[in-house]
């Protein structure tokens, strides 16, 4: 169900895909991260590294009563502090998803699903 927005012009709905590449976006300017993990999908143990045409596919948007939810799969760069890497995540999406459109984000949960060296 897309997410509503009123403005003095009239009201703008945002689709969850537009919501979720954008947070996967603004996820992959932070230092640390090697990129989005599949949700779904694990092939032997070891977590799918998604390309920026399918971020959507490793992020989780919900409209709550109480607000919107996001839960981003990643994958960290080995030799970073995991908690730093995901805290960084979590205030950069919130920032962007609240700047660029305007959105109250109540949660952003992070599942590292993987470590590997950066390329």
């Amino acid at each position: 169900m897309p997410m509503q927005i009123d403005s003095e012009l009239g009201k703008v709905f945002v689709s969850n895909e537009v919501v979720a590449v954008l947070a996967g976006s603004a996820a992959l300017d932070c230092y640390g991260l090697v990129g989005m993990a599949s949700r779904k999908q694990l092939k032997d143990g070891i977590a799918e590294l998604l390309g920026r045409e399918n971020l959507g596919r490793g992020i989780e948007v919900r409209s709550e009563p109480d607000g919107v939810h996001i839960e981003l799969h990643i994958i960290v760069s080995y030799g970073t502090k995991i908690s730093e890497v995901a805290h960084n995540v979590q205030s950069k999406v919130k920032y962007v998803l609240n700047e660029v459109v305007g959105l109250k984000i109540d949660f952003v949960h992070i599942v590292v699903q993987g470590v590997r060296i950066a390329r």
